[in-house]
């Protein structure tokens, strides 16, 4: 179950999601997109997407960026239906905390400026330069791809306290980290006795770099089914 950030569109796991459907496994990408005009608790929405993508079969989930913290509360809900996580350059869940909580203060000063007067935030591609966005993305048709499926954000979502997580995690847990500023997520994973892998190049080498992120993950889903008897998700 490869699961997006809700700040941008269910494609940025495109290719890595063909790439593991051609090594045989059953691969899911639900669509978080319209959790966001359907008002609050966007997180709890959010979580029963992944959840009910499941579709009663046995998930591993895999999420990336903002996607970490829904893990937690859609891996509750499936209960023993949860083979284990892997967090790819993503936060990590922190129940009864907002993501303002834990963002720097100066990025929700600019976006508390940013918001229109109904609460809504420009697209997440538009939070920074275009020199940036086409340094991460220097393809024009794939950084043109990606910003048309971001969508504009509620503020309120950034506010939302996340709910508590009893008994999470309760499967095994991996991490992969893509870029330095989530080297300190990384640390905490590894404080956790999960395996931590890193592939340093950036956030979004997902869409660049799909092959040596989709051989990492394959990395971290056997070690843990040999730490954790994990079943295999081929088929």
């Amino acid at each position: 179950m490869l699961v997006h950030s809700p700040l941008v569109g269910r494609g940025t796991w495109g290719p890595i999601a063909a790439d593991l459907a051609e090594d045989g496994y059953s691969v899911a990408v639900p669509d978080l997109g319209g959790t966001l005009s359907a008002g609050p608790p966007y997180h709890q929405r959010q979580a029963e997407v992944i959840a009910d993508s499941a579709v009663g079969q046995p998930a591993l989930l895999v999420g990336h960026s903002g996607a970490g913290p829904l893990l937690a509360t859609a891996g509750v809900m499936l209960g023993g239906g949860v083979l284990g996580y892997i967090f790819v350059d993503a936060r990590l869940p922190r129940p009864g905390r907002s993501w303002v909580d834990t963002a720097p203060p100066d990025l929700m000063a600019r976006l508390r400026a940013a918001a229109d007067p109904q609460g809504w935030l420009p697209p997440w591609s538009q939070w920074w330069g275009e020199e940036e966005l086409t340094g991460l993305l220097p393809d024009p048709a794939v950084r043109q791809h990606f910003a048309a499926g971001c969508p504009r954000l509620p503020l309120a979502m950034f506010e939302e306290i996340h709910p508590p997580v009893p008994g999470w995690p309760g499967a095994p847990g991996g991490y992969l980290q893509l870029s330095e500023p989530y080297e300190g997520e990384a640390a905490t994973a590894g404080e956790l006795g999960w395996p931590v892998k890193r592939e340093l190049s950036h956030h979004l080498a997902l869409l660049t770099e799909p092959g040596q992120v989709a051989r990492q993950v394959l990395d971290l889903i056997g070690q843990l089914q040999r730490r954790g008897g994990m079943a295999s998700g081929r088929g």
